[in-house]
Order: C-alpha cells, then sequence, then structure tokens
C-alpha cells in the first residue's frame, strides 16, 4: 500500500542560511525531523541571493536544479589548495548539476538571484536518481520514496488508481513505499522526479 502525502508551496518553512547568502525551504527528509547531520536524504529549495562558497556536507552526494533565474556557475576546485577548476554552468531552468558534498565549490550568479531544487543524499545510508519530465509523460517507478516536484505549473498527475492531482510550481506529491507505481504525467510544465532506496 502506498502512502501519498500532497506537499504544498505554500506550507513550506523558509530558513536563512548561516552565511546569509541565501534562503532554505525543506521540501522533505528521512528520517523524519533529521539534522544536517544524521538525515539519509533531504530535499530542498534554495532562492541564492548572493554569490559565495557552498556550505560543505562531507560523505553527500549532491544534486542541484536552475528552477528560475539567469543562471549560476559552480566553480568545483580539485582540493582546497588548487585553482584548478571545473565548472557546472546551470544556464537555463532544469539545467542539472551533480557532485559531491565535500567538494570545495563556489558559486557565481550570472545576472541576479536564482532559485534552486537541492537533492541531498548520504552515501551509505541511500541512493537516489533524479529525472526532469518535461510536458506528457508515462512512466512507471519503484523506490522506498518517490517524490514529484512540480518544477513548472501546473502539471496534472495520476497515479494508477488514483484521482488526478494538480501540482502548481513548487508543489510536491511523495509516495512512499513504491513498488511498480504508474505514474501519468499532463500539462506545459515540467516535473523533477526523485526516486529513492534506503541501502
Amino acid at each position: 500500500m502506498n502512502d501519498i502525502t500532497l506537499v504544498r508551496a505554500a506550507t513550506l518553512v523558509a530558513s536563512p542560511w548561516k552565511n546569509g547568502g541565501g534562503v532554505t525551504r525543506e521540501v522533505a527528509a528521512a528520517p523524519e525531523g533529521a539534522g544536517f547531520d544524521t538525515f539519509a536524504w533531504r530535499v530542498s529549495i534554495a532562492d541564492v541571493a548572493a554569490a559565495g562558497p557552498f556550505s560543505r556536507f562531507p560523505g553527500i552526494d549532491r544534486t542541484l536544479v536552475l528552477l528560475a533565474g539567469a543562471g549560476m556557475l559552480l566553480d568545483a576546485h580539485a582540493d582546497d589548495t588548487s585553482s584548478t577548476t571545473h565548472t557546472h554552468a546551470l544556464d537555463e531552468p532544469l539545467d542539472v548539476a551533480r557532485f559531491a558534498g565535500e567538494a570545495r565549490i563556489d558559486a557565481r550568479l550570472v545576472n541576479g538571484p536564482t532559485r534552486d531544487f537541492n537533492l541531498m543524499v548520504r552515501r551509505g545510508a541511500a541512493t537516489a536518481s533524479l529525472d526532469v519530465w518535461r510536458g506528457n509523460v508515462q512512466r512507471e517507478l519503484s523506490g522506498d520514496t518517490v517524490l514529484l516536484f512540480c518544477a513548472v505549473g501546473p502539471m496534472r498527475v495520476t497515479l494508477r488508481g488514483m484521482a488526478p492531482v494538480e501540482l502548481s510550481t513548487d508543489d510536491t506529491l511523495r509516495v512512499d513505499r513504491t513498488q511498480a507505481l504508474h505514474v501519468s504525467a499532463e500539462g506545459e510544465g515540467a516535473l523533477l522526479a526523485v526516486t529513492v532506496r534506503h541501502v
């Protein structure tokens, strides 16, 4: 039996970053109520107001998706002393960057603030995949948790055997204990489909 939760954007609570460079809103995490040192996985939305270094999260794999704004450049340094970098360029909404949480990352904003989707997964505790679905899509998904985040709304999501759910931008449909879940998405927007499996 699937456990289904609808998380509306209006219910997300904003918390300022420690460095004052932006604001984050947690969408979902496991275990429930886990802190930054104890989560197995965490999904959040961040409003980035200024350029600067990213917080570092050793042992965490990160996936970042640009949701809004003119773009962001993430300079990943080879180590703490190296000036050598690899740059992840998020040029337009729905561009994706994947990197290790312990990496030294400096963010540059292309032209003003951005909004980003963040997936963080602790190695050895969980694995996760993220796919961008644009427009009308039908998929079969299986995992411990599936999150269908509406990056661009509105989108209509139908799970087999259930009435359609209308998602607006930044709404999330969460399905736990997912086995052979048939998902149909309709609309001119986009969803971020996150599938999580606990190790």
